[in-house]
């Protein structure tokens, strides 16, 4: 599970050749969420104030974590993403 970026306490992470829809993992603490990169629409449970942080870095990041995507599912390797803050 490439990290692709981290930020106050968040591990943002894809699996090489995941399911589909195009998605992205986080996890903070002992809370993880599979968060859609299109829609995002969140399964799993996170604290709201770590989510709000992701919604936002999702936001400015959406094409990049789009190619990550593309990048995963032919199994090379994915660039790192800035922290939004």
């Amino acid at each position: 599970m490439p990290t692709i970026s981290r930020f106050y306490g968040i591990v943002v992470f894809m699996n090489y050749r995941d399911h589909s829809p195009p998605h992205f993992h986080a996890r903070y603490q002992d809370q993880e969420v599979t968060i859609e990169i299109k829609t995002g629409m969140v399964t799993g449970k996170m604290s709201r104030r770590a989510l709000n942080m992701l919604f936002d870095w999702l936001d400015v990041h959406r094409d990049e974590l789009m190619e990550n995507w593309k990048l995963a599912r032919r199994g090379e390797p994915l660039q790192k993403i800035p922290p939004l803050f």
